[in-house]
């Protein structure tokens, strides 16, 4: 992975194996830390240890909202699971980039007051 020089990013790397990289990040992830990830099961329990999660196309997961975001992931997912078609996402739009950097500037910008 090419990842700039920069005394601000830090590579870590992980065993392989289902959800070993999750894992990790839960594990160093603190309350007020922000992770990026469309992962809503990993987004949830970063939550549960006090961070927030933002997802790709702007959705921005809290203790708010994440217990009903994750109940219909699972739902979706049962329903999946018995053979009905559920289709996928939208395609990514100009509209989701805007969102997702809109929801990034008030989380820094809340950062930036603390």
């Amino acid at each position: 992975m090419a990842v700039p020089s920069s005394p601000l990013i830090t590579i870590i790397q992980v065993e392989q194996g289902s959800d070993v990289a999750d894992a990790k990040i839960v594990e160093l992830c603190a309350p007020g830390d922000l992770i990026i990830t469309a992962d809503i099961p990993l987004a949830a329990q970063a939550v549960k240890k006090g961070a927030v999660a933002l997802n790709p196309r702007g959705e921005l997961y809290d203790s708010s909202n994440i217990g009903q975001v994750l109940g219909m992931r699972d739902f979706m997912d049962s329903l999946r699971g018995s053979g009905m078609e559920t289709g996928g996402p939208a395609a990514f739009s100009q509209k989701d980039r805007q969102k997702f950097a809109d929801q990034l500037d008030r989380f820094l910008a809340r950062a930036a007051r603390r």
